[in-house]
């Protein structure tokens, strides 16, 4: 009998997780994107409402700031900044570092756009962006090598936001060298 209570229980866990994996939000172009608040690289609170109905705005996630990618993936939009200026739009980078890590990663190098905090994955989790255990990287930073922690670690994914609020573009296979690229052409897309 008690075997049986541990599978019944053993099924009813699995039952659950596979009911919270089909509630998992999947935005599509055309969906109203989910509004959200953060803090920034100098700990203070960012909310995207402010953006909404003034700019169009990339969001991107990443796993982790000063990682070989993550580093590519922001240096490539630093060094194209004007052009998106150009599109008017607004950068957003998210990620599970701290604000702290997320402000010596800004000066390292030199980014010119929003770096937020998403130490728990709920600002991911609203954009369905997948979401796993945190972790900390040693690294050296201004000459000092220090342990940098983050409270997740999300999948790399972007977002356009048209400027009525809209998801205008998904990438979950982002190629972080190449995404600034082809938000671009996205936001190219929209002017037209």
């Amino acid at each position: 009998m008690k075997i049986l209570g541990i599978f019944c229980f053993a099924l009813v866990i699995a039952s659950a997780g596979l009911f919270a994996a089909d509630e998992a939000v999947k935005l599509n172009p055309g969906d109203k994107a989910p509004a959200f608040t953060a803090k920034d690289a100098d700990g203070n609170t960012w909310n995207s409402q402010e953006v909404v109905g003034k700019q169009s705005m990339v969001v991107y996630f990443y796993p982790a700031a000063f990682t070989g990618g993550c580093t590519k993936q922001a240096c490539s939009y630093r060094d194209r900044l004007t052009e998106f200026k150009g599109m008017d739009a607004e950068i957003v980078a998210i990620s599970g570092d701290e604000p702290e890590t997320l402000k010596m990663f800004r000066k390292e190098h030199g980014l010119n756009f929003t770096l937020l905090s998403d130490p728990d994955g709920s600002v991911a989790q609203k954009f369905g962006v997948p979401v796993k255990q945190g972790g900390s990287i040693k690294q050296t930073v201004g000459g000092q090598e220090m342990t940098l922690n983050r409270g997740v670690t999300t999948s790399r994914w972007t977002f356009v936001i048209d400027k009525e609020g809209k998801i205008a573009y998904v990438n979950s296979q982002v190629d972080a060298a190449k995404d600034s690229e082809a938000v671009l052409a996205t936001l190219q897309g929209l002017k037209k």
